[in-house]
């Protein structure tokens, strides 16, 4: 018999561990003081579309994948909100025993408030950490920062999350979460439910199904109420009960309202998830392209027509370009200019340091011998292991 429970609250406790490792350890990150964003620990710039669009595309559809295959399970063993709203009802039923059983019976919600204000300032500031550098965010909690965006920020979501995980906890999924509604389209007829199946009316009608439902619900009602969150303590809760009678539960993981039960089975596959699929692994196999061929190092190179070109006093010509470097990568990068194809050419610009995440922009000359022939020369200038096609421009002379 499996028990559902324990892998919930195992999943759970992953599920808090992975929230509190991702901001940290730049998994996924979105920096905005710096416009940085950070995936599979690559820091990735807002100008670089490509990967930006790839990264937004696959995470998106691998929200509608898992909403297509397997429904709400997100909700009952992913969601955070879900995660932590369990964890504050458990806190306080635990905190109202202990205090009654030592007769402290007042004091137990003084100690869930207290409890529950520290973990909000620890849980917003983990969240906000998503957003604002974790180091400079220590210095604006240590100093109690309310003036600056980062500091209202995070005060504000340690206010919204006591407050959450104090008055609305669950009621979050019914009355303002999109997820639910938003499986109820992409659901069809193979989508896993949690299901009460009694054709034979063994039913003894104890109810505990209704009981240990997070969400207050008869499941046996519909497989399709909004409320439920597919976590399956009504299938522990009938299969433990039912036990005891020597026979089996009635209320299970199926494919599909009609469908087999998911114990065993596997699900049936049609044109719409095979789609789904294949366009899942297409982004994944562009965003897996885009990390592998971009480049740490950003070279950007222009010639400067303003003056086409100037002749110094010693008959060389002269043209300015301008540059523009940023290092992407996480260790500091040097780069030096050469010009090749551009016979005699000189250029007038020192190797450049950076280090991680630092941006340089300047200028610089190349200069050719005089009595140089062309008016438009082709040359390519190599800088950072980047090669840019560039042109020179001469005043024309015969020969």
């Amino acid at each position: 018999m499996a028990n559902w429970h324990r892998l919930r609250k195992r999943v759970h406790l992953l599920c808090f561990a992975i929230f509190l490792a991702l901001p940290f350890l730049n998994v996924v990150r979105f920096d905005i003081p710096r416009e940085r964003f950070y995936f599979a620990g690559q820091e990735l710039w807002i100008g670089e579309f490509v990967v930006v669009f790839f990264t937004l595309m696959f995470l998106l559809f691998l929200v509608i994948a898992f909403s297509v295959f397997y429904g709400r399970v997100y909700c009952g063993y992913l969601c955070p909100q879900m995660i932590f709203s369990e964890a504050s009802v458990a806190l306080e039923s635990r905190l109202r025993k202990f205090c009654m059983r030592r007769g402290y019976g007042p004091a137990a919600r003084a100690a869930f408030y207290v409890i529950l204000a520290a973990a909000s300032v620890f849980l917003a500031f983990v969240f906000i950490a998503y957003f604002v550098p974790p180091r400079d965010l220590i210095h604006r909690l240590l100093s109690l920062d309310v003036r600056t965006a980062g500091g209202i920020a995070g005060a504000t979501v340690t206010v919204l999350t006591f407050l959450d995980f104090s008055l609305v906890r669950q009621r979050f999924c019914t009355a303002a979460c999109p997820y639910g509604y938003l499986q109820g389209m992409l659901g069809d007829r193979h989508t896993l439910l949690v299901h009460y199946r009694d054709p034979e009316h063994a039913c003894i009608e104890c109810k505990k199904c209704v009981r240990v439902c997070p969400m207050g619900i008869d499941i046996r009602q519909s497989p399709f109420q909004i409320e439920c969150i597919h976590c399956a303590e009504c299938i522990d809760a009938c299969d433990e009960i039912l036990a005891r009678l020597k026979k089996p539960g009635l209320i299970h993981y199926v494919w599909g309202e009609h469908g087999p039960v998911a114990a065993g089975h596997r699900q049936p596959w049609d044109a719409k998830r095979v789609i789904v699929l294949l366009v899942l692994l297409f982004y994944a196999g562009g965003l897996t392209f885009a990390l592998a061929t971009r480049h740490p190092l950003l070279v950007r190179i222009s010639p400067d027509r303003e003056k086409l070109y100037r002749i110094g006093a010693d008959g060389r010509i002269y043209n300015r370009f301008r540059y523009s470097l940023a290092n992407r990568g996480s260790s500091p990068a040097a780069v030096a200019f050469s010009a090749r194809d551009l016979p005699g050419a000189q250029i007038s610009a020192p190797a450049v340091s950076l280090a991680s995440g630092q941006s340089a922009r300047g200028e610089f000359d190349i200069s050719i011998p005089p009595g140089h022939t062309a008016l438009v020369t082709h040359f390519t200038i190599d800088a950072g292991g980047e090669s840019v096609p560039m042109t020179f421009l001469a005043p024309s002379e015969k020969p």
